[in-house]
């Protein structure tokens, strides 16, 4: 089963009565049951308005036992609502935290980085010409698809100050975390995952030390990625689309 939030509309100040438009915030639940070959084919089961726990539970209490005893595998954002509704209603299934979304919040960690040392070392936002500010995009790539003359550029602006270690270490940091997804081996990919639980939340950087203690308040629902067979919220992604 997967959640997640779907903006209808622009906001409307007139009354649905008069012609207004209706909610904006939804909550969209989608089937991803996977087929005898594996293949996820994502299937709407329903929209029902507002984005919270409350909107969430109702519509899982409003199912029947059968369906609810058949939801083994939960897939779901960072949202600590719709979570609140799992452990609530849902408590046998399995919550499985969304991989492109924890990607994310390691690409934007970076970001982070990125921005705040950029203002510490030259004391404005990134220009045309600043070292950090040239690989804002390829900071945001993964190591694998990087060209040498890339890989080039990337060495040479973290080597430009050494203010720009902690850039380079966030950017290892976040591949780090896409390494653990894109290991072919299951238990591999657990055991970078695992090691990435130990060791964000005592990085003396800071941003990357607050992703580190997100994944550690999401611990069950982040490993059990590679404990549900790369299960993911791709499809209600796609759904949503």
């Amino acid at each position: 089963l997967g959640v997640d939030e779907h903006l209808w509309h622009h906001v409307s100040t007139k009354p649905v009565a008069d012609g207004g438009r209706g909610p904006k915030e939804l909550t969209g639940m989608v089937d991803l049951t996977r087929d005898a070959t594996g293949r996820v084919r994502a299937r709407l089961l329903d929209l029902v308005p507002g984005r919270s726990s409350k909107a969430y539970a109702d519509w899982i209490k409003e199912r029947d036992e059968q369906f609810r005893a058949g939801v083994k595998i939960a897939a779901l954002d960072p949202f600590a609502g719709y979570k609140k509704a799992l452990d609530d209603e849902l408590d046998d299934a399995t919550a499985v935290l969304d991989a492109f979304h924890v990607v994310k919040l390691g690409t934007a960690a970076v970001d982070d980085v990125r921005r705040r040392v950029q203002q510490d070392t030259l004391g404005h936002r990134g220009r045309k010409g600043d070292p950090l500010y040239g690989i804002r995009n390829i900071l945001r790539a993964g190591r694998e698809r990087l060209t040498d003359r890339q890989r080039s550029r990337l060495d040479a602006a973290f080597a430009t100050r050494e203010e720009h270690v902690e850039v380079e270490v966030a950017w290892h940091a976040a591949q780090q975390l896409r390494d653990a997804y894109r290991h072919p081996n299951l238990v591999e990919g657990h055991k970078i995952a695992e090691k990435v639980l130990e060791s964000f939340p005592s990085c003396p950087i800071p941003e990357i030390a607050r992703l580190g203690r997100t994944l550690t308040q999401w611990r069950a629902a982040f490993l059990a990625y590679w404990a549900t067979g790369r299960s993911s919220n791709g499809g209600t992604e796609a759904v949503n689309g």
